[in-house]
């Protein structure tokens, strides 16, 4: 987690979180820990919650009919853990996400599988319509425990410039 002691009068000091625009530099990598190992309950509360009626997220007796023999987790619940894994290296201090592309999805996650993820800057330019701010490119990578490749995405948010964040303009 990446965080700020910035002193907003002499002898006082508040502790920010994030990286500010700046901070971004084309290559970085930034391993996104701890993991997170999924449960059933987990895989089953997103399914249920998303409405996502497909069986093979919750059945157990379906999933051994599979070509995977057993009940896989959910792809859009792999993706949200990969975002929220993210935040602190790439988005604590984001104005907002403005989207994400190129999703992959080429290795099953199973249930009692470890998720991590890292996150490779590919891009970074200030923006033309806001001069206070930039906007930032990564790649997040998932994996399980043993290395595999479990999904991938591209994401772009809009990050402020340094001096120019929420907790820079107001005193809480």
């Amino acid at each position: 987690m990446v965080k700020n002691i910035k002193e907003i009068e002499p002898g006082r000091y508040r502790e920010t979180f994030g990286r500010y625009y700046e901070d971004f530099n084309i290559g970085d990598i930034y391993e996104h820990r701890p993991g997170r190992t999924i449960t059933q309950s987990d895989n089953t509360w997103f399914t249920l919650l998303t409405m996502n009626q497909h069986p093979i997220h919750f059945d157990e007796e379906f999933g051994k009919g599979t070509e995977f023999g057993k009940t896989l987790v959910n792809s859009p619940f792999t993706i949200a853990l990969m975002v929220g894994m993210s935040v602190s290296d790439v988005s604590q201090k984001a104005i907002a996400n403005l989207g994400w592309t190129d999703i992959v999805l080429p290795h099953p996650l199973y249930v009692g599988d470890t998720l991590y993820a890292e996150s490779e800057v590919k891009e970074k330019r200030e923006s033309k319509s806001r001069p206070d701010d930039g906007i930032v490119t990564v790649k997040t990578t998932g994996k399980n425990q043993d290395g595999v490749i479990v999904a991938s995405y591209l994401r772009s948010a809009l990050i402020p410039k340094e001096g120019t964040a929420v907790e820079d303009k107001i005193d809480y």
